[in-house]
């Protein structure tokens, strides 16, 4: 064995290298795995985008919204679970509003078969009597469900007074408009926008009337 000018031999400063090697090594380890740590734990500040805080649910166009933003009229999207003849109970449920400001559009029609809508509280029904009176007509009824698709362009349970393949004449019940705001159907099922009745009666032809019953 050889002894250098330290007085260490090559043996012994070729274990202390290989020491000091496998200290380095342990500590880039180390290392590594804060880093890995701190990433996991800053991932949730910066928005996975699997995770469900980063999706935003997409909402496509209708021909109301298009009619709405043409009219630079200033709405609220609120899509919501559809539930087959929920009604406006279930809309008003989901969204966490009371059902009267919950806003029905009915497609009816009189004794010649000419189509109407009736703008309706989510709470209240028509009396289609008292509604025929006041528009002067001999009878009103609610048009079939596929009579309705074809004159608004829109599914039952999911039609917009906005926005209609005709133009049809459009009735209001009076107590709606002195509503500070209303959810009215966005031509779509499960998806209802909110408005300033101002607003809805600046875009639209109304004609008030007191037609309504309670359910």
């Amino acid at each position: 064995m050889v002894a250098n000018q330290g007085g260490m031999t090559s043996v012994n400063k070729s274990v202390l290298v290989q020491a000091i090697a496998r200290a380095a090594l342990a500590k880039h380890a180390r290392c590594c795995i804060m880093c890995q740590i701190l990433r996991a734990n800053d991932a949730p500040k910066r928005l996975r985008p699997n995770t469900p805080m980063a999706k935003k649910e997409h909402i496509s166009e209708t021909p109301a919204t298009q009619f709405l933003r043409k009219s630079q009229l200033a709405f609220t999207e609120h899509p919501y679970t559809y539930e087959e003849r929920g009604g406006t109970s279930v809309s008003a449920r989901e969204l966490g509003v009371d059902e009267h400001a919950v806003v029905k559009t009915l497609v009816m029609q009189d004794e010649a078969g000419k189509p109407l809508i009736v703008l309706m509280h989510g709470d209240r029904k028509v009396s289609t009597k008292n509604l025929a009176r006041q528009i002067g007509c001999k009878s009103v009824e609610p048009c079939k469900p596929e009579v309705a698709n074809r004159h608004s362009g829109y599914l039952v349970g999911g039609t917009s007074p906005f926005g209609t393949r005709k133009i049809m004449p459009i009735y209001v019940e009076q107590s709606i408009l002195a509503l500070e705001k209303i959810y009215i159907n966005g031509g779509r099922r499960g998806y209802l926008v909110g408005i300033a009745p101002d607003d809805m009666a600046a875009a639209l032809s109304l004609t008030p009337v007191n037609c309504a019953l309670e359910e």
